[in-house]
């Protein structure tokens, strides 16, 4: 019996392992299938684990939803609310930038995914928080919409995907330039991160429009 549980779990490992890889490099458009090829196990050795892609995604990206929590409470910490909701912001699309699956967590909802989306409301709630603080420093636009960090995040996750490794700091032009049109006039903001080379964003359109094919 002990033996049997401890396969159990090394199965389990194996999957949750897999599945961090490929969801890591190609999100999470990846199929169940491809998770059991890449684990080396059987289609109903990966059922009996997770029984549904929602309990699959739960399990792989648990740790970083509640670092994504995390950083929501580390911003309202910050003295200055307008850097807490900058320093959120670049961090948050950081976590998009390390892991193609995560920016695609980020980017979506699982109504089944109960845990995943509780530690979301939690984030979202903390962030709203934020932005009435950020907004009565006068640096963060009366008219931003908690909704705009949704749009942010939709179109990072974007530029993540088509981006690659061909330009992967190309997000951080992105980000740089919507804190510019999240701020007032009297706001203090970084440089603006440099473009990416065209030589290096001509082989990232290469790249992406082969992955449309």
């Amino acid at each position: 019996m002990n033996e049997l549980r401890a396969d159990a779990e090394r199965n389990r490992d194996r999957i949750l392992a897999a599945a961090r890889r490929l969801y890591a490099t190609e999100g999470l458009t990846v199929s169940m299938a491809s998770v059991a090829r890449e684990a080396g196990v059987g289609k109903a050795t990966l059922s009996r684990r997770f029984a549904t892609r929602d309990e699959l995604v739960t399990a792989v990206f648990a740790d970083r939803m509640d670092a994504y929590a995390a950083a929501v409470g580390q911003a309202l910490t910050d003295p200055d609310p307008w850097h807490g909701f900058t320093g959120y912001l670049e961090a948050v699309c950081a976590m998009q930038a390390a892991d193609r699956g995560f920016a695609d967590v980020l980017a979506m909802t699982f109504p089944a995914a109960k845990a995943l989306e509780a530690r979301r409301t939690e984030a979202y709630n903390g962030y709203v928080e934020l932005v009435a603080r950020a907004k009565a420093t006068g640096r963060l636009r009366a008219d931003f919409s908690p909704e705009d960090l949704v749009i942010l995040l939709m179109a990072n996750a974007g530029v993540v995907a088509a981006t690659g490794d061909d330009a992967p700091s190309t997000w951080r032009r992105l980000v740089g330039h919507m804190l510019r049109a999240y701020g007032t006039p009297e706001a203090d903001l970084p440089p603006l991160p440099a473009a990416p080379t065209p030589t290096a964003l001509y082989r990232a359109m290469l790249h992406s429009g082969r992955r449309g094919t």
